[in-house]
């Protein structure tokens, strides 16, 4: 039986009623995406056709996901809010904090050892509000929701950007920051302004060495790391409806790198199969009683162009298998000759040295079961690794099913690691070095989602290329970043030439999944007598103190950093070690913009500090400025704050005093993070703009005391010879987020409330 069926048959109770209403208010048949946000809206049936990329609507999800390095910020939060239990179902998921190094049961008590502190703190925490808890060594959180909360039609948030991996089950998941799962948390409407749509069209069919994985791939090529920001993007066609659910749920996660708020497919057979295979069938009987909802309406899908604002259409027989990559999630490369030139042409190394499996994107029992095919050919004709091995299963049962089955001995016997049910080397938790930042330059191949510089093993100097599982285990095997297997040979222990057969697998497991424990602790009925301690001297976590209101007069700002190209959330609030002080505030802010490259110098961590004329590490200037008084800008380029979901790396500005960030345009989850902690989130009018500021600028606010939705905001900014130039910003807050600012957070209004 299914986690919190009651709550998915009263949801699926009013689907009807409220897509029909949605549907007569509007005039027109709906996409699969616009019946799930209309029958989510918070005051029930539509009353109002909401205009897309416009129009802030309040919605009710049901329910909410969060990841143990985000949970702990969220539920620091959470424990200020005044409320007794959460108001929907919530989920604790422990992955992010076991470092992948040894192999699975050593890496797994070394995490238990070292992070106990905050291990206890989460399922104490989860004990007294009614929230179920995931021990750690219990899987990778899309993966484990994919497993056991995802359900067609229904919308979730979690604290987490690919928190949009349960699109495959048909679902509407948005990865938010920890403030915003606090709104819902406290029985409060989350508010999204209403998203575009983008269709993706697939005909044909997958077949030989290309994967789900690929189709992702080429849609961040076509649609870029920006393409698909302020959108859902919703797959259709005879193509998708012939994949598998897990492999939908792989194409939706990376939908996270084209900056889409979410992804999503229709309801069918596959995802019904798998909902049956999960042991969820009253889940997947409920579906099939308002199946025609779960789906757009047939006139979409017919004629796509006239309902969605982009169509996209990719047909699957002519699609080969892809590597994207390095550095960025958008650069396609096709295997092969390609691959050859433009490695020749940029300098990246050809000799591969790790190949990875496995993270929320690719680690289901399909996934490894045809890289494993792959790998048994390896020892079938043969072949030894040239590359290093490391497979990350994506749960418990996936992973008890896949060693039951022999798939895991399979890699074992290339001299593959296992490593833990967790992230691992995905998020940076990969114990590769000893000393990263000063490691050599190398290529690997991951079946990750990310590949930003310093990503998996901190080294500025790995080359990361995102492939599907098989194609990641054949160029292991090859140990050649430009190996092709559809036509190249390879030279066996024998002398012999010999080529690798295309992969096989199996969708789901032929003997059914099966699991020991999958490492669930339900929370006790009543967890009023609950204590959660948190010791002050506790270098791991801090209970928060709120935020000041800036008010209504900025004079005399100081430039912290004018940040150069791409400044993502890990350029912001690097993970890896740092992991280890995501639940206390004032020690994680020791890394805010360490990786963020100063457009005056070119350098990372390294800002004048305009107090003495000398450079410094960025923190420690910005700690100087906090300590005079003195408040300060960060001005960025276009897609600020791209990459993760996580808010510290809003909350550490904050936190040292930053009070504004300017750029030529946000990435949407950091935006939003920026609002509810009660910064300005403020684009430039005019791009060129950016150009114009100086490294000893200050900045002057000369009407933000008109501070009101749709009226820009203006600002003098004085160079250091006197000279000054007046830019135009802009902004997308609305009167309640205004409320935000004033109030010093979204938080302290959430309070200021629940005291009323």
């Amino acid at each position: 039986m299914a986690f919190d069926i009651e709550m998915i048959k009263e949801v699926y109770s009013k689907f009807e009623e409220r897509v029909n209403a949605a549907k007569k208010l509007t005039g027109k048949p709906l996409t699969l995406a616009e019946k799930i946000l209309y029958a989510h809206l918070w005051d029930g049936k539509a009353t109002t056709a909401f205009k897309r990329g416009i129009d802030y609507v309040d919605f009710a999800p049901d329910r909410i996901a969060c990841q143990d390095a985000t949970a702990q910020m969220a539920l620091l939060q959470f424990m200020q809010a005044g409320k007794k239990k959460v108001a929907v179902p919530t989920t604790v998921h422990c992955d992010h904090l076991i470092q992948a190094k040894v192999g699975a049961s050593t890496d797994l008590q070394t995490a238990l050892n070292n992070s106990n502190e905050v291990f206890n703190f989460l399922e104490s925490v989860s004990n007294k509000y009614g929230i179920g808890f995931w021990k750690p060594g219990a899987g990778i959180i899309h993966q484990v929701v994919l497993e056991n909360y995802a359900f067609p039609g229904g919308m979730m948030i979690g604290t987490d950007s690919h928190t949009v991996n349960a699109g495959g089950l048909g679902m509407v998941a948005i990865g938010v920051g920890g403030a915003d799962a606090v709104d819902v948390m406290a029985g409060m409407p989350w508010e999204l302004k209403f998203p575009k749509l983008i269709g993706v069209k697939l005909t044909g069919k997958l077949s030989g060495w290309t994967a789900p994985k690929d189709v992702i791939l080429k849609v961040a090529e076509i649609l870029t790391v920006k393409g698909g920001t302020g959108a859902i993007v919703e797959y259709f066609g005879p193509g998708a409806t012939a994949m598998s659910c897990t492999g939908k749920g792989t194409i939706c996660n990376m939908g996270a790198e084209i900056g889409a708020t979410t992804s999503t497919f229709g309801y069918d057979d596959s995802m019904e199969r798998y909902l049956r295979a999960t042991d969820r069938n009253d889940v997947a009987d409920a579906a099939n009683k308002i199946k025609e909802h779960l789906t757009a309406d047939a006139e979409v899908y017919a004629n796509p162009e006239q309902y969605f604002d982009q169509v996209i259409e990719i047909n699957l027989s002519e699609l080969g298998p892809l590597l994207n990559g390095p550095f960025t999630p958008d650069l396609s490369t096709s295997v092969g000759k390609e691959m050859t030139q433009k490695a020749q042409a940029n300098d990246w190394p050809l000799q591969v040295e790790w190949g990875l499996i496995g993270s929320c994107t690719n680690s289901s029992y399909e996934d490894l079961s045809r890289a494993s095919s792959v790998a048994q050919q390896a020892l079938d004709k043969g072949l030894k690794t040239k590359a290093e091995f490391g497979i990350n299963p994506g749960s418990e049962q996936v992973r008890y099913t896949a060693e039951r089955d022999g798939i895991l001995q399979v890699f074992e016997k290339l001299n593959a690691k296992i490593f833990t049910n967790a992230c691992g080397p995905c998020i940076g938790q990969w114990g590769r070095y000893e000393d990263p930042k000063n490691a050599p330059k190398n290529s690997i191949v991951h079946s990750f989602n990310r590949n930003f510089a310093k990503r998996a093993d901190g080294n500025p100097n790995t080359h990361a290329f995102v492939a599907s599982p098989e194609l990641t285990a054949a160029i292991a095997i090859a140990g050649r970043l430009d190996f092709n297997p559809l036509t190249d040979k390879l030279i066996n222990e024998n002398g012999e030439e010999v080529m690798l057969d295309e992969p096989t697998g199996w969708e789901l497991p032929p003997k059914g999944f099966e699991v020991d424990d999958n490492g669930y602790l339900e929370p006790i009925e009543d967890g009023s007598g609950v204590e959660v301690v948190v010791d002050p001297n506790s270098e791991r976590l801090e209970l928060l103190t709120p935020f000041t209101p800036i008010g209504d007069e900025i004079k005399g700002a100081k430039l912290l950093i004018k940040a150069f190209g791409k400044c993502t959330t890990d350029h912001i609030s690097m993970a890896g070690p740092w992991l280890r002080y995501r639940g206390h505030l004032d020690n994680i802010s020791n890394n805010m913009l360490i990786g963020a490259v100063n457009a005056f110098n070119k350098q990372t961590n390294f800002v004048k500090n305009q107090l003495t004329g000398e450079y410094d590490a960025v923190p420690k200037v910005q700690r100087e400025y906090k300590a005079k008084g003195i408040k300060t800008i960060v001005v960025g380029d276009h897609n600020y704050g791209e990459g993760s979901s996580r808010e510290h790396a809003a909350m550490e500005p904050r936190h040292l005093g930053v009070v504004a960030v300017i750029v030529k345009s946000f990435a949407r989850i950091h935006e939003t993070n920026l609002k509810k902690q009660g910064m300005l989130g403020l684009t430039f009018e005019n791009e060129s703009d950016y150009d114009l500021i100086q490294e000893d600028d200050t900045f002057n606010f000369l009407d933000l005391h008109e501070f009101a939705p749709n009226k820009p905001l203006t600002i003098e900014v004085v160079h250091s010879d006197g000279s000054k130039d007046i830019i135009l910003t802009n902004h997308t807050y609305n009167k309640g987020q205004i409320e935000w600012y004033n109030e010093g957070s979204a938080l302290n209004l959430i309070k200021k409330q629940n005291a009323l």
